[in-house]
């Protein structure tokens, strides 16, 4: 294999990689949703209003947990591109 072989390939795996990424940014702003409407509805439906401040509390745990990834996965994509 020649080394133009070589760069082409590692450009698109770095691409497939970044694509990979951008497609969990994707996933994770589904989960985000999901979790602020089953918030809301668990929220609305609760029948001690004292529990809505717990629930509330763990939702922003979640969220952050599941941004906290996503970004990890921008950043080793950032990386790979970058590095290539």
């Amino acid at each position: 294999m020649g080394l133009e072989t070589l760069a082409v390939a590692s450009i698109a795996t770095s691409l497939a990689g970044a694509g990979m990424s951008a497609y969990g940014q994707y996933q994770a702003g589904k989960a985000q949703n999901e979790m602020a409407k089953r918030n809301a509805k668990a929220t609305d439906q609760a029948r001690q209003a004292e529990a809505s401040g717990k629930i509330q509390t763990a939702m922003i745990i979640a969220a952050a947990l599941v941004e906290g990834v996503a970004l990890f996965g921008v950043v080793a994509a950032l990386l790979g591109v970058l590095t290539s």
